[in-house]
């Protein structure tokens, strides 16, 4: 056996011990939530001295462990051990690059589907481009958040102008920060984005989202024509319909009212707005 091999045994073998050292010390997982707060990852660090990277590896798990649960387990979906697990991830690997990504994912994504703090997953991602600047993906997903989470065109475009000049990067990153401060242009520039996300992501939660977001912007698109055919039927027949079904028997509309999942969309007869059901697993907060 070589002594490589018995080297990494030895830490194999190891691990468990550091973890309960870790625990000890740091407060296991458990209701006194709040212990972690008075810790950080430059403190974890200190105990595992040579370990950093199957320590990060730990905590990476406990991480996605904790986001699951909360998300489909916890009453209130309270989020707040999130951004100090991640944060000692990435102080203990700082080139951990899907710790970087799917964390700012989890904690930007609005409720119920993530955090809905977008300025900490921003934040993690101003992290990541100060550990790894030669990356323009990095910086590309920093300019996304920007302009997804908080709606800041002017912001996004920047970072992706800053993106555009590190070498190798996408030659169309100039086009579409131009696009983003197109003015009337937001969801053209989203489903840019999302695209972009989709087609460059590795399969797994990240591709996942991209695909439901492009899902939910085709289901507003649907929402909107059909919310225009209601108004052509209110001039053709002197009324608004009583159902969306009208419209197709009019010859307004081709099918059934339906987003991409199949679930019927919703329709406020007296305003005559058509919109995605919030029971469909296309729907987002807008």
């Amino acid at each position: 056996m070589s002594w490589l091999r018995v080297c990494f045994l030895l830490l194999v073998a190891a691990v468990p011990a550091l973890q309960m050292k870790i625990d000890r010390a740091l407060g296991e997982f458990r209701a006194q939530e709040e212990m972690l707060y008075l810790w950080s990852g430059k403190h974890v660090q200190a105990l595992c001295p040579g370990l950093e990277m199957i320590v990060a590896d730990l905590y990476w798990l406990r991480t996605v462990q904790y986001f699951g649960g909360r998300r489909l387990f916890a009453e209130g979906k309270n989020f707040d051990l999130l951004y100090p697990l991640i944060e000692i991830t990435v102080t203990l690997d700082p080139r951990f690059e899907v710790a970087y990504r799917y964390g700012a994912t989890f904690l930007s994504e609005p409720a119920p589907v993530g955090a809905g703090r977008p300025e900490e997953g921003i934040r993690v991602l101003e992290r990541a481009t100060e550990a790894m600047p030669d990356s323009w993906r990095l910086r590309q997903e920093l300019g996304y958040f920007h302009y997804i989470y908080l709606n800041d065109a002017r912001t996004a475009s920047r970072v992706l102008l800053e993106a555009a000049e590190i070498p190798g990067a996408a030659f169309w990153l100039r086009s579409l920060a131009a696009s983003l401060l197109v003015k009337g242009g937001e969801r053209q520039a989203a489903r840019h984005i999302w695209q972009a996300m989709y087609d460059q992501a590795e399969q797994g939660p990240m591709k996942d989202n991209a695909r439901q977001r492009l899902s939910n912007l085709d289901a507003l698109d649907a929402a909107d024509q059909l919310s225009a055919r209601v108004e052509e039927f209110a001039r053709r027949f002197g009324r608004r319909p009583e159902t969306l079904a009208e419209l197709h028997a009019a010859g307004l509309a081709r099918g059934p009212a339906v987003d991409p999942s199949g679930t019927p969309f919703d329709y406020d007869r007296a305003t005559g707005k058509v919109t995605v059901a919030r029971t469909s697993p296309v729907w987002r907060p807008e």
